[in-house]
């Protein structure tokens, strides 16, 4: 789907930053009680600028399917990233010509509860998920809090998820992300806080470091 995703796009000059760089997907987060937050006009807006190839990702917390729908259809998302505690059953009800990212908070009980996840998706939704987002757990808060995950713990994930493509997300940074796939060996990788200044202000050179960090390293594995 994507292999590197700048999440928590607010302005024009931080989607450009992050398209000049490379990246190949960008975050608009809906959810209203983060400090990402863009309104959906501001997202139309800024999606238009946007070439083509660069995945436009709408971000979403316990949000109602028709809703998701609605806006996804006006900004012209290519996917939903489920970010909240969302039913299976919920993914039968949006639109099938957008792909949708499960996203999951890793526990101690690892990828056997993300496996039945995705039985559960498929049984009761009728639909599996495109791909699955492992993101670090902080009672409370739904992504983007710079927490980092056990990385030598997520690098069997194949035998758990199948073919489903696995999406690192979590106090990814500049610094660490090319450890993190070396270790992980994930299908792409997802940045909020690792390239801002403060919460949903972005570092262009941050992000120009993360990308370049990242390109290399997914260039290494072959």
């Amino acid at each position: 789907m994507f292999d590197i995703k700048i999440c928590g796009i607010k302005t024009l000059a931080d989607a450009q930053a992050a398209v000049d760089a490379g990246a190949d997907a960008i975050g608009l987060n809906f959810y209203e009680d983060s400090r990402r937050f863009v309104s959906t006009g501001d997202a139309a807006e800024l999606a238009k600028t946007l070439p083509d190839d660069v995945t436009k990702v709408g971000v979403f917390v316990n949000a109602a399917a028709e809703r998701m729908n609605e806006i996804a259809a006006s900004v012209g998302l290519d996917a939903i990233q489920l970010h909240g505690d969302e039913p299976p059953a919920l993914l039968g009800e949006l639109n099938k010509k957008i792909k949708i990212v499960r996203a999951k908070r890793w526990n101690e009980q690892g990828f056997e509860i993300l496996a039945n996840d995705l039985r559960a998706c498929l049984e009761i939704g009728g639909r599996r998920p495109d791909a699955v987002l492992v993101d670090a757990t902080v009672t409370g808060q739904f992504g983007g809090t710079g927490s980092t995950l056990p990385w030598a713990e997520l690098k069997d994930y194949s035998g758990w998820l199948g073919d489903t493509p696995l999406v690192l997300a979590g106090g990814l940074s500049p610094e660490n992300v090319a450890e993190a796939i070396r270790i992980v060996r994930p299908d792409g990788v997802d940045v909020a806080s690792g390239v801002e200044s403060s919460p949903g202000i972005k570092d262009h050179r941050k992000i120009q470091a993360f990308i370049e960090a990242a390109r290399k390293a997914f260039s290494e594995l072959g």
